[in-house]
């Protein structure tokens, strides 16, 4: 097994010394008969090594920092490419060991930097996404072009799992709701699931609906003021009613992703990730505003004005911090009901799942209006079943 130590890491770049891809010591796969399992060190739990070598491509996202928390809770030596500024990954230290987290800056577009990262793996995570286009990434670019890559270098570099994850409702040819040709980042999805597919037939396939969870981007999402209108109303196609949607925990998500890594059974599967529940869009927006004690019942229909600060956004995300709360093209993939193609679920990996109602009113909690009356007082009712749930026949969840 090759190492480096400390003196050798600080002269990185020298063309004498062999390559590093982290600020420690990486774990090397052996050409020999002795592979890299042979290595398991510790009785187990974040203070050991487990023998896998895993790159998790996106942790710095919101579902990657659990991810990297239960590899590390597995002694697992964990490889975090980023870019942009390397704080974003420091948050995720404490999840391993001193030695088990390694950084290393990247650049999509550089393939050698993609084959550094993944040269050592036994498992490679793909988390990379982005619900927003900007001058620099389009759809295509992050979803396909970039998807297409990690799957061929690691075919390439023999690295033994490849865990991608698209989209549920991911299409060539989406339902169009109210923009010409559907959701440009569905058709995105699909387009990386096919390359995935070409370069890495063995790759499992993950297909999450929304998710939910701490820092989400759908609870969050909604309650946002930008996301809102005036007088607290929140305009949806259809007002809601023609939308269903199958949210999902993010740790029911993270128990998955351990049970589908740890299977061989699951290679080159496609995995549908719902909760156990299907809603109405609108009786869902009720039910996260009943729990966080805004006014309930003002959903409107998306007209011209809104559309048009959609389109806006699109073109001046930056005057969101970087971050637009809508754009049109996530209104338009919001608003397509999520729909069940008979692939395996979370349920085939023997995961338990959470429902919505349950977790919501811990999420919201730190969105609370008037979070000073407390609601043991009995002075606010927090709610405990979703209006109406939907149950398509022959399908249960």
């Amino acid at each position: 097994m090759a190492t480096l130590t400390v003196r050798q890491v600080i002269c990185l770049g020298r063309k004498d010394l062999p390559s590093c891809i982290g600020y420690y010591t990486v774990q090397k796969r052996d050409k020999s008969d002795v592979t890299i399992q042979n290595y398991k060190r510790g009785t187990g739990g974040r203070s050991s090594f487990s023998g896998e070598v895993v790159t998790v491509f996106g942790s710095t996202g919101f579902l990657g920092r659990f991810i990297v928390n239960r590899l590390g809770k597995t002694g697992s030596q964990i490889i975090l490419p980023w870019r942009g500024d390397d704080a974003r990954c420091w948050g995720m230290k404490p999840s391993a060991d001193l030695g088990q987290l390694i950084m290393h800056e990247i650049d999509v577009r550089n393939d050698d930097d993609i084959r550094k990262v993944v040269k050592y793996s036994t498992a490679v995570v793909n988390l990379i996404g982005r619900e927003f286009e900007t001058r620099n990434f389009t759809y295509d670019d992050v979803h396909n072009v970039t998807a297409r890559k990690i799957a061929k270098y690691s075919k390439e570099a023999g690295v033994q799992k490849l865990l991608h994850f698209s989209s549920l409702n991911a299409s060539p040819n989406p339902p169009q709701c109210f923009k010409k040709g559907g959701s440009d980042f569905l058709k995105s999805k699909y387009a990386g699931e096919v390359a995935v597919r070409e370069e890495f037939p063995e790759a499992i396939i993950f297909r999450p609906a929304d998710i939910f969870g701490d820092e989400d981007r759908f609870i969050r999402y909604y309650i946002s003021r930008l996301r809102r209108y005036a007088a607290f109303k929140t305009p949806l196609w259809q007002k809601g009613q023609k939308t269903i949607k199958k949210p999902v925990y993010v740790t029911d998500v993270t128990d998955g992703v351990m049970s589908a890594l740890n299977d061989p059974d699951a290679a080159g599967k496609t995995f549908e990730l719902v909760g156990p529940g299907s809603y109405y869009l609108c009786d869902i927006l009720d039910f996260i505003y009943k729990c966080a004690r805004y006014p309930t019942g003002n959903i409107c229909g998306i007209g011209p004005v809104f559309k048009g600060r959609a389109q806006f956004f699109d073109k001046f995300h930056f005057l969101s911090h970087g971050y637009p709360r809508f754009v049109l093209d996530r209104l338009e993939k919001e608003h397509v009901s999520d729909t069940l193609t008979g692939c395996p679920t979370l349920e085939d990996l023997n995961v338990k799942l959470h429902s919505f109602e349950k977790v919501c009113p811990f999420i919201t909690a730190p969105y609370v209006r008037e979070n000073y009356y407390a609601p043991s007082l009995g002075e606010f009712k927090i709610p405990e079943t979703i209006k109406s749930t939907v149950r398509p026949s022959g399908v249960s969840y």
